[in-house]
C-alpha cells in the first residue's frame, strides 16, 4: 500500500467510510490511481475519477454526506491549478455581462428532453416544498404558492422574475392569480418552451441578463439564480432590485446558500455543472443589501433540497434508457454525481435554502404569510 492510498484511506476513516467495505456508504475503488489522482486534486480528482469509472458506492448521497459532516475537503491541501481558479476568480469577474449566457449555453440548454424527463411537470429546476406534500409534483405546486403568499400576490399585480427558468413561477402566478409576469433568463432552450408553456396567459419571456432589465414592477424576484450571479456582483443584483421595485413593492430571493463565505465555486461543480457559479453566503448577501432594502424574513428550508434531489435522481434514473442514446454513459455518471453529491451536500447541512423577502426602508411591513 503506497503513501497516496494510506492518505486517503485513513481520511474515509475520519468519515467512517472503509475502502471497499461492506456499507452502502462504503467507496469501490476500481483503479488504484484513484488515490493519487484524488490527493492531487481532491473534489475535482473525486468526481472525474468517479466519471471515468474508477470508483463507484451503492449509496452515493450518504457517502458524500459524510464525506461533508466529517469536513475533509479542508483536510487536503489543494492543488496548484485549483488555486490559481480561485485567485483568478477574485481578480476578473466570471460572471460579468459579457460571460453571462455561459451558464445558459452550457447547462440549462442542454436538453429540453432530460429536464421533463427529470423534474416535475411544471418543470421547477429548484427546491421544492415537502412540509405536507408526498410527490415531487405537489412539493413544486407547495413551493410555487409558498412565493405567492410570501409576496403578497394579487390579480393584475405586475412581477419581474430574473431567472425564470422554463416559466414555472410566471405561469402558475397568471394562472392562479392573474398576475402579470415578465420573466427573464440567459437560456434559448428554456425561452423556447416556456414562451409555447406560457402561450395565451400574461406572460413574457425574455432571453436576457438581469442586468440590462428596465422597468417599475410591484414585485422583483429571483428562484434560483442568485448561484450563478457571484460576489462580485451581489450589490449589483439589489441594485437591479432596487431600481425596478416601485414604491411600496415587494423583492424575494430563493437561493442555495453556504454557511461561509467564498470567492469561488467548488472545482468539479464549476468545471462540469454550473460554470461559473458560486453560493452566497448570509454576510455576503446581508452586506449586498446593506442600505437599499429591509429584510423581513428569511426563511431555510434546506432540508427540502435533499428530498428533492432524490426525487430527481429518482425520475432520471427511470428515463435513463430513453435518455442514453442522445447523452452516453460518462454523463450519466457525471449526472449521477451531480444530483447525490449534492443531496449529500444538504443533507449535511453544508448548504442551505434561504427563502429571503426585503422591502425598502420606510415602507410598511408586509402582511404577508411567511410560512
Amino acid at each position: 500500500m503506497d503513501k497516496a492510498e494510506q492518505v486517503i484511506r485513513s481520511l474515509m476513516a475520519l468519515a467512517e467510510i472503509e475502502v471497499n467495505g461492506p456499507h452502502p456508504w462504503d467507496i469501490q475503488v476500481h483503479n488504484q490511481g484513484f488515490y493519487r489522482r484524488v490527493l492531487a486534486h481532491t473534489s475535482l480528482g473525486l468526481g472525474e475519477s468517479y466519471m471515468d469509472g474508477w470508483w463507484d458506492c451503492p449509496s452515493l448521497d450518504q457517502m458524500m454526506d459524510r464525506i461533508l459532516r466529517a469536513n475533509l475537503r479542508d483536510k487536503v491541501k489543494q492543488s496548484f491549478s485549483i488555486k490559481v481558479n480561485a485567485l483568478m476568480a477574485r481578480l476578473f469577474n466570471r460572471q460579468s455581462s459579457a460571460r453571462a449566457f455561459i451558464i445558459g449555453e452550457q447547462h440549462y440548454d442542454l436538453g429540453n428532453d432530460l429536464y421533463r424527463a427529470m423534474l416535475d411537470k411544471r418543470l421547477n429546476y429548484t427546491c421544492g416544498y415537502w412540509q405536507d406534500a408526498d410527490t415531487l409534483d405537489d412539493a413544486q405546486e407547495a413551493k410555487l404558492a409558498l412565493v405567492c403568499r410570501k409576496i403578497g400576490i394579487h390579480p393584475g399585480m405586475r412581477i419581474l422574475e430574473l431567472g425564470c427558468g422554463w416559466g414555472s413561477f410566471a405561469k402558475y402566478a397568471a394562472e392562479k392569480y392573474n398576475a402579470h409576469v415578465l420573466g427573464v433568463t440567459v437560456s434559448k432552450e428554456q425561452v423556447e418552451l416556456g414562451r409555447q408553456l406560457c402561450k395565451g396567459l400574461p406572460v413574457e419571456l425574455r432571453l436576457q441578463d438581469y442586468r440590462e432589465v428596465q422597468g417599475t414592477y410591484d414585485a422583483v424576484i429571483s428562484i434560483g439564480v442568485m448561484e450563478h450571479v457571484g460576489y462580485k456582483n451581489y450589490r449589483t443584483y439589489m441594485q437591479v432590485v432596487d431600481r425596478c421595485l416601485k414604491p411600496g413593492g415587494i423583492a424575494f430571493i430563493h437561493t442555495i446558500g453556504s454557511n461561509v463565505s467564498r470567492t469561488s465555486g467548488d472545482p468539479w461543480t464549476d468545471k462540469y455543472i454550473f460554470p461559473n457559479g458560486m453560493l452566497p453566503s448570509i454576510a455576503q448577501l446581508g452586506s449586498a443589501m446593506e442600505g437599499l432594502f429591509v429584510m423581513e424574513d428569511w426563511h431555510n428550508i434546506g432540508p427540502h433540497y435533499d428530498r428533492t434531489l432524490m426525487a430527481w435522481h429518482g425520475n432520471f434514473t427511470n428515463a435513463w434508457p430513453r435518455l442514453k442514446d442522445n447523452y452516453g454513459e460518462r454523463f450519466e455518471r457525471m449526472w449521477r454525481y451531480y444530483l447525490l453529491s449534492s443531496a449529500g451536500g444538504f443533507r449535511s447541512r453544508t448548504n442551505q435554502l434561504w427563502q429571503i423577502v426585503m422591502t425598502r426602508p420606510g415602507t410598511p411591513q408586509p402582511d404577508c404569510r411567511f410560512s
